[in-house]
């Protein structure tokens, strides 16, 4: 890397600089939290819901911040103002962070082909498909998701699904020193409503599908569907250059009237691709048969559910806009297998096990309809809803779940800060609302709710344990205990007897 002096990173972003006399400061790094700097950094002080990042700029300096990013009204802050380093001051200093991070790290994107897929659902499932159909065209690839941070196959845990600018830029840049050559990644609309990715450029833009989901951080459904479609729109710098959309819902169908060049894929209705002769096998695997423009392609998943069908539809036309022919790419799809995504836990039993991470109302929904159509026997499912986060679809999901099951066990999620039982109560008031419901029960304790719908499964069963997936720990009172579904259901499964863990 080439440190980058203040007075270019102003320039760049149209900022004011004070102390210019300091302008030619070098700046080797970049962060918006005080705890991560390094000697070198920008430290951006920006405002925040809570507190004002320009709060904590004495322990930034103390760790070594050579200059610092801000808003007008941090800049007004004492310890700013006396700061020893120059200040750079911004009306919007979130916006314009993303571009000064790519800067600093060396533009990395440039050296890279990035997929972004976004949507409510689906974004990891096809992230993990986009890795495998891009390592079996020969690329040296990146994933950048929910689940796990990969470089070229090293693994790193995930703590948000799209980081902060100066951290995405900067692990960008280890990717490109790594030799990555391309980059699946999946972009909340958080991320995109917050600038995260500003600064990146992408190759590809992929959309699967819009369901309620952080209505909470949106206003309504229709500030959700605009922040998704930020990832899409030409007039922002770094936008892709090809665009894919999954038209299998009206929010995938407005969008793609937006881009008319945008390649679609659904598995009803017309698209450009399609999904032909889809069967599913009684062991949850399924096969179809992908047609697009020029022929057709055999697919076959380890991945049950319809929708699995369109993630694989997406992942192949993105795949195929970045040059990896759906030919090569479908046979790694065969062999793939994802964390907390429809994730099978076999013990020897005689019912069957999936732990998913399906959180939002459409997300239950699909997931019990497809095992509905694949088990002889009953839907045992465990299901809560997380705390400090949208309270309007506890009750929907409550009733989604109870139409979907034989039998409910309501239990607590990540309760965070709020009443877990006061959650529990919402999500049980939608379900006995609804007139179809099988049997409900509530458990607060998610380890003995788990216990007890092993316990009651029969043969040719299924039992579903949805919410939390991949996760390893439970928050509670905003303490994060070490807790994990897949080992849980495990435990669940040895204490029931008579299967092998």
């Amino acid at each position: 890397m080439r440190p980058v002096d203040v007075a270019v990173l102003a320039a760049s972003a149209d900022a004011e600089l004070r102390d210019p006399a300091a302008a030619v400061r070098p700046v080797t790094g970049a962060t918006l939290r005080a705890s991560d700097v390094r000697p070198g950094d920008l430290f951006a002080a920006l405002p925040g819901s809570r507190a004002h990042g320009a709060d904590f700029t004495a322990a930034a300096l103390a760790a070594g911040a050579v200059a610092i990013l801000t808003d007008p009204a941090g800049a007004a802050r004492e310890a700013v103002a006396q700061a020893a380093v120059p200040v750079l001051v911004h009306e919007a200093p979130r916006r314009v962070l993303g571009d000064l991070a790519a800067r600093i790290y060396g533009d990395p994107t440039a050296r890279l082909d990035v997929v972004g897929v976004t949507g409510t659902s689906g974004k990891t499932t096809v992230g993990h498909m986009l890795e495998a159909g891009l390592a079996a065209g020969g690329r040296a690839t990146g994933l950048l998701g929910t689940v796990t941070t990969r470089i070229r196959g090293a693994e790193a845990p995930s703590l948000f699904t799209t980081p902060e600018s100066p951290d995405l830029q900067a692990l960008f840049a280890v990717m490109a020193e790594r030799g990555v050559t391309d980059v699946a990644m999946e972009v909340s609309s958080h991320a995109l409503a917050l600038d995260r990715v500003a600064g990146t450029r992408f190759s590809v833009a992929a959309f699967t599908n819009l369901s309620q989901d952080h209505l909470d951080f949106h206003r309504d459904m229709d500030d959700y569907f605009e922040a998704k479609a930020l990832l899409f729109d030409p007039s922002r710098q770094g936008a892709a250059r090809r665009r894919v959309v999954c038209v299998d819902d009206e929010w995938g169908r407005r969008l793609a009237d937006r881009h008319p060049d945008a390649v679609t894929v659904a598995t009803t209705g017309p698209a450009d691709w399609t999904a032909e002769s889809v069967h599913q096998d009684d062991d949850g695997t399924q096969s179809f048969v992908a047609a697009r423009p020029g022929g057709t392609v055999p697919v076959r998943l380890r991945l049950p559910g319809r929708y699995n069908v369109a993630n694989a539809l997406v992942a192949l036309a993105c795949l195929d806009a970045a040059g990896v022919p759906a030919e090569v790419a479908a046979p790694r799809l065969a062999e793939l297998a994802v964390p907390g995504r429809m994730q099978r836990v076999d013990a020897g039993q005689d019912f069957l096990v999936v732990v998913d991470y399906a959180h939002k109302p459409a997300a239950v929904g699909a997931l019990l309809a497809a095992l509905r159509g694949q088990v002889g026997g009953r839907i045992v499912t465990v299901l809560g809803c997380g705390g400090d986060r949208d309270r309007g679809k506890r009750p929907l999901m409550g009733a989604i779940a109870a139409a979907g099951s034989d039998l409910l066990v309501v239990t607590d999620d990540n309760p965070r800060t709020e009443d877990p039982a006061a959650i529990r109560r919402a999500v049980r008031e939608g379900a006995e609302a609804e007139p179809r419901r099988g049997e409900i029960v509530e458990i607060g304790d998610r380890r003995a709710a788990i216990a007890a719908a092993v316990a009651a499964a029969r043969p040719g069963d299924a039992v579903v344990v949805a919410g939390k997936g991949h996760e390893k720990g439970q928050e509670i009172d905003g303490v994060k205990h070490p807790f994990d579904d897949v080992d849980e259901v495990r435990a669940a499964l040895r204490s029931a007897g008579g299967v092998h863990g």
